[in-house]
């Protein structure tokens, strides 16, 4: 199947039912404010190493946390209960974002360019992007990243300052969406570590009605 070519004049995108079996719709384009949301709302997302063309992804399947199921270890449960612990919502939305890519990069390398940074800096001043930080008696636990749009949130990245850091993150912040009927977290990639804290897989058929709902297109 092929792989459809972006102009940056025209902000559109295929059918994100044409994407490849590894979720890869197309390729090229910008990363403006405008082509942002309207990938986000069509369950598309960028994901591409610094120095390549944007690539942009659909997968078929869709891996996500809803914010009913976050699950909660029992020593997660010790760990909340010990500790002294404030989630704080867009303190600093670069900073954030910047752990996030320091922490992957000095690991295992990260898609977190200068490119992406600047780009999900301006989709968080239209209001969009969104930062959250969890303090763990006074001092920076750990923190994600992700996109809000409606009553669904898309998240991009977390990273560690302490131990447990990102999963309390996440953890809170999953209870919070859930108090403000939030109807999904996507995770757009499985990893063993998000299926442990409540991820599952959802058709297509199953993502694109939440998604509709959610982002209000109907």
């Amino acid at each position: 199947m092929p792989v459809y070519r972006l102009t940056e004049h025209e902000i559109s995108f295929p059918n994100p039912l044409l994407a490849r079996a590894d979720g890869l719709l197309a390729v090229g384009g910008d990363l403006s404010v405008e082509r942002l949301l309207l990938a986000y709302t069509h369950g598309i997302f960028p994901w591409y190493e610094p120095g390549e063309e944007i690539l942009w992804w659909c997968p078929k399947e869709r891996f996500v946390i809803f914010p009913n199921e976050i699950h909660v270890s029992h020593s997660m449960k010790k760990y909340m209960k010990k500790h002294r612990l404030q989630l704080v919502c867009n303190r600093d939305f670069s900073y954030t974002m910047h752990c996030c890519r320091m922490k992957r990069e000095d690991k295992e390398g990260t898609w977190i360019s200068d490119e992406m940074e600047a780009a999900y800096g301006r989709l968080h001043r239209a209001g969009y992007a969104v930062s959250v930080e969890v303090f763990a008696d006074g001092a920076l636990a750990g923190g994600l990243y992700g996109v809000s749009i409606g009553k669904c949130f898309f998240g991009e990245s977390m990273f560690s300052e302490k131990e447990n850091g990102s999963k309390t993150a996440l953890i809170l912040f999953a209870q919070q969406l859930e108090q403000q009927k939030f109807l999904l977290i996507d995770c757009q990639f499985h990893t063993e570590h998000l299926e442990r804290m409540g991820g599952r897989y959802i058709s297509w058929e199953a993502y694109r009605k939440l998604l509709r709902k959610g982002c209000m297109l109907d």
